[in-house]
């Protein structure tokens, strides 16, 4: 069955992204460092990369991204963008498609359009939003020694018990896997 899984790095102060996101960084300032593990633990991005049968993204996070990613963000996948503002799907040049809806609609959508592989979050606010909403099963956290000092916070205040989920990997980074326990 298809889990909905935020997988995301994280600096040591706690930020998903660094501070003064916008469309010429759309880590914000120093951001990018958090993604450069992946160049190291070839095989725990690969590892993730190949559970991806969906992604659910937020609107802002597909605004900025969709030029740097040239389609959706893993080749062929299916992504579901959640909006207030639904349009047509929008074809990616890699061959994936784009939906637009709700919040719930998106999660239901993309739980099935994965066919039993997971379903990745691309976006700290929509992270929150499917938490707040009982929809996060997993949360999968790269933990990169990196101080951004501001920026996106990895759940800007929400509450949760995450359950670890076996033990800590370190490789470039540490790799932390917890489930989200249900109300």
């Amino acid at each position: 069955m298809s889990k909905i899984v935020w997988d995301v790095s994280m600096s040591l102060d706690g930020f998903t992204a660094g501070p003064n996101v916008r469309e010429a960084e759309p880590m914000g300032d120093g951001g990018e460092g958090l993604h450069e593990w992946m160049a190291v633990d070839v095989d725990t991005h690969r590892e993730v990369s190949a559970s991806a049968g969906a992604t659910i993204i937020s609107r802002r996070t597909f605004d900025l991204g969709l030029p740097h990613w040239g389609g959706t963000p893993f080749p062929g996948v299916p992504s579901f963008v959640v909006t207030h503002r639904t349009r047509e799907d929008l074809v990616g040049d890699n061959g994936g498609v784009f939906a637009f809806d709700g919040l719930e609609a998106a999660a239901r959508r993309a739980k099935d359009a994965a066919r039993g592989k997971d379903v990745l979050v691309l976006g700290a606010h929509v992270a929150g939003a499917l938490l707040g909403a009982g929809l996060l099963d997993e949360v999968r956290l790269h933990l990169v020694p990196l101080l951004l000092g501001q920026g996106t916070s990895l759940f800007a205040g929400a509450r949760a018990e995450l359950i670890q989920e076996g033990p800590p990997v370190t490789g470039a980074v540490t790799h932390l896997r917890y489930a989200v326990r249900k109300p």
